[in-house]
């Protein structure tokens, strides 16, 4: 489908929110996606350790939310910031779930945290100037399954628990919440112009008609 700018869209919003923003970076634009990641990686830590069945945790369901603010910091501030943001929230993380979720556990997420966000910022880049769904929706699926892996064989790799049929529950879960995911996303995109005018100046919509 062709990317089109949103009904409720000033005319070029939605294209000049295709273009990264400016720096310098203000910590008042950071602090609520690092809040944001920090709380959902956390919470996931607990979640994980808890099944549903054998087969899915209930991590599977709260850990995608990082993707959808590292889409939106990325559609709205650049990829620059959403990796700075990814960093932040990564040591943040870390030295919280190491409070409260075992070391092995806390290591595990937060090496599958930073591959995984570094790999969907990295490809919702290179989609961004195409049809607003491809990126978010192409970037969580790449990254859900490096995250998935990544995190499945650090944190139980050895153990008794039969953590590939874990591994496959959660993935299947983390892509039916990247199509989810799809509507809060969407919905936000027009809001998004507001959230970056603090912290940086605006960005001037290019000629023609908005794509």
């Amino acid at each position: 489908m062709p990317a089109q700018a949103l009904p409720d869209a000033p005319t070029g919003t939605i294209s000049a929110l295709m273009t990264p923003a400016p720096t310098p970076l203000r910590l008042r634009g950071l602090a609520w996606p690092v809040a944001a990641m920090a709380a959902v990686i956390v919470l996931s830590n607990v979640l994980v350790q808890h099944e549903i069945n054998a087969w899915l945790t209930w991590g599977a369901f709260s850990y995608p939310l990082v993707f959808l603010v590292s889409d939106l910091t990325n559609r709205a501030l650049g990829p620059q910031v959403a990796r700075q943001v990814a960093w932040a929230g990564f040591a943040v993380a870390v030295v919280v779930s190491l409070l409260l979720a075992p070391w092995r556990i806390a290591l595990a997420s937060g090496a599958a945290f930073l591959f995984a966000q570094l790999m969907d910022v990295a490809l919702f880049n290179r989609l961004r100037q195409a049809s607003w769904w491809k990126a978010p929706l192409l970037g969580s699926l790449a990254a859900s399954v490096v995250d998935t892996g990544v995190f499945f064989f650090l944190a139980f790799a050895g153990s008794d628990m039969d953590w590939l049929m874990l591994a496959g529950g959660d993935l299947a879960v983390k892509a039916a919440m990247a199509v989810l995911l799809l509507a809060p996303y969407r919905a936000l995109l027009p809001r998004l112009q507001t959230w970056a005018a603090p912290s940086y100046p605006p960005s001037p919509a290019p000629a023609g008609p908005a794509h």
